[in-house]
């Protein structure tokens, strides 16, 4: 049996350090106001140094969708995860990667790596992607891609 602890102790009621850590860290990651009794200017320099980091995290998984943006990436990485928390390195360069394509921005060189992606695996944009069973043909900014059982076919590169 648990007794229930006073709002001063860690994990305490409301205001307690659970609750005030909770709030920093959705802060840094969703981008949400500086938390009370957090200097600004730490806290932004934390929430910068995640954000960085997490776009080398991203890049990892989509190395084709970093380079085609460049020196650009980490900026515009960084802009859109800002207010977005994290739903790991794999999703999230891919509902950044759609981001692109639904703006016209998506660099040529991360077409055929989203492409591929799309053929080969089914991802609603909420849950984890899971492999196709089904064949699967994709078209994206001129990237043609087929996956039909465990194999994938690039039809036509952009």
């Amino acid at each position: 049996m648990t007794t229930p602890r006073s709002p001063g102790q860690p994990g305490g009621g409301p205001g307690g350090l659970a609750d005030r850590q909770a709030a920093l860290v959705e802060a840094l990651t969703a981008g949400r106001s500086v938390p009370e009794g957090f200097d600004g200017f730490r806290f932004e320099a934390a929430r910068v140094a995640l954000l960085r980091k997490r776009a080398g995290e991203v890049s990892r998984q989509w190395p084709m969708l970093a380079a085609g943006l460049g020196d650009r990436w980490k900026r515009e990485f960084a802009q859109w995860a800002a207010a977005r928390p994290t739903q790991g390195s794999l999703r999230d360069g891919w509902d950044f990667a759609r981001d692109l394509v639904s703006r016209g921005a998506l660099p040529t060189m991360a077409a055929l790596e989203l492409a591929e992606r799309e053929a080969s695996f089914h991802y609603d944009g909420q849950s984890p992607p899971k492999p196709r069973r089904a064949p699967a043909l994709r078209a994206i900014a001129g990237a043609v891609v087929l996956h039909a059982g465990r194999s994938t076919w690039i039809m036509r590169r952009p």
